[in-house]
């Protein structure tokens, strides 16, 4: 009997189911996002006060706004470096499977949380946010793991699209449903169930070793693994944590990283206020432009990667051009909507859609950057990536709680765009002198390496 066809093709259903899993999980953090501008209007958390003043518990101040992302920050932050190691130790497949599980679970109890008060949402927040540091670790594993080199900028752009398809998805649907008949808390029901199914088919589909897995043919598994050295093929836990934080290029990858995914998250969480208190949109127009605003960043995304991966330039010349767009450029369109008129609202969502269409092609600039010099490693610069995200997730509602007292004030927010816009231009000119597709010298450092000095060492003596 012949095989399967889909055993020739079988990296391609784990990296879209990989991005499934990525997508759900960044979805269920940014549903209260939109929910935010409708569930003051929701009469059932209407309640009294000691003093007998009525007010909705469900209306948040700018201040508890910060607190509901910062806790998601936080439980990021404490995430990261036992989801790291957790994935190092034993793959990818069971710790994104409890972490996907985690995420659904607290976003069908956010309702509830919201209803018994704000210490209780944000400890469900803090539990996504533990969820979502488990995102860039895996998204590491599986370029290293299932990615062939030849398809290094297609597989990364794949897995990074699950910022825009959350963003598509997410604030179309929480707008519809936020007017309709089931209310706010129907999005984070729906999600949380959808989040749940999507998890059970990875734990049932997915597999770390491609060589182990019985869905994959050898022509397969060669493919996967053509130019790949025996340490980039072998899983080990062994990483030179010391050796790759110290090195030049990969500190650039970062700080890239670092200013583009602020702006990023700054976009992603308060464009539904923007767009309802300073564009003065409808509730069902914001949701819709938002979506509308991401659509082109998938598409961005997928012909960036696959461009990446084209021979037409030297590789370097590629990272140059790809890093200068989703960085070096989108920081300088996300700095002209300060300068855009508040009545100018469809001029500012254009511009809006160009920053975030830009941003799109970051897969052929830092991401590959820091794939190939690391190689092997990746996994742990991706997650490293991820930790940056945390960071961003305070510095972006700082930056909005230090600039914006009013939130409808143009000129306000017009701060926040030049900041961030700013640093992104910065980051990128400092890209030029370090990108390169050349493994870095701790990538021929391996557990074997270490032993076989040791005993140098040791015969010296």
């Amino acid at each position: 009997m012949g095989l399967n066809p889909v055993q020739n093709r079988y990296r391609y259903i784990v990296v879209f189911l990989g991005l499934a899993c990525l997508t759900s999980v960044l979805s269920n953090y940014i549903i209260i996002n939109f929910t935010f501008i409708c569930m003051k209007d929701d009469p059932t958390g209407i309640v009294e006060d000691d003093n007998g003043t009525a007010y909705n518990r469900y209306d948040y101040s700018v201040k508890q706004k910060s607190y509901i992302v910062w806790a998601v920050a936080i439980g990021t932050i404490l995430g990261t470096g036992p989801i790291n190691y957790s994935y190092v130790r034993y793959g990818a497949r069971w710790p994104f499977f409890v972490a996907g599980v985690i995420s659904a679970i607290s976003t069908l109890l956010t309702p509830y949380g919201a209803y018994l008060g704000l210490p209780y949402l944000l400890v469900l927040r803090f539990l996504q946010g533990l969820a979502y540091s488990a995102d860039f670790a895996a998204i590491g594993i599986v370029c290293v793991r299932w990615a062939p080199l030849a398809q290094t900028g297609l597989f990364i752009s794949i897995l990074t699209s699950f910022s825009p398809a959350a963003t598509v998805m997410t604030n179309a649907a929480s707008g519809y449903l936020c007017k309709s008949d089931w209310g706010w808390q129907s999005a984070f029901y729906i999600h949380g169930i959808i989040g749940l199914l999507i998890f059970v088919a990875w734990i049932c589909l997915y597999n770390d070793d491609p060589q182990f897995s019985k869905s994959v043919s050898a022509k397969e598994l060669s493919t996967i693994q053509k130019n790949k050295t025996q340490a980039h093929i072998e899983r080990d836990t062994f990483v030179p944590y010391w050796e790759i934080c110290k090195n030049k290029i990969i500190l650039t990858v970062w700080l890239n990283a670092f200013f583009e995914m602020t702006t990023l998250i700054l976009l992603l969480t308060y464009s539904p206020i923007y767009f309802r208190k300073v564009l003065e949109f409808s509730v069902i127009e914001t949701g819709m432009l938002i979506s509308a605003s991401a659509v082109a960043h998938m598409p961005a995304k997928l012909i960036s990667g696959w461009l990446s991966d084209r021979q037409f330039l030297s590789e370097r010349v590629r990272m140059w051009f790809f890093n200068t767009s989703s960085v070096g450029f989108a920081g300088f369109m996300c700095m002209t909507l300060a300068w855009i008129p508040a009545d100018w609202k469809y001029t500012s969502f254009v511009v809006f859609s160009i920053v975030y269409t830009l941003m799109g092609t970051n897969c052929g600039g830092f991401y590959k950057c820091g794939t190939f010099a690391s190689r092997q490693y990746a996994h742990f610069v991706l997650a490293m990536i991820q930790f940056m995200k945390c960071i961003a997730l305070f510095v972006a509602p700082l930056t909005v709680a230090i600039f914006v007292h009013e939130e409808s004030s143009h000129t306000q927010w017009g701060y926040v765009y030049l900041l961030n816009g700013g640093l992104m231009f910065i980051a990128n000119i400092l890209f030029f002198p370090m990108a390169t597709d050349k493994p870095q010298d701790f990538t021929f450092i391996t557990r074997k390496t270490i032993e076989e000095k040791k005993q140098i060492d040791q015969t010296k003596c």
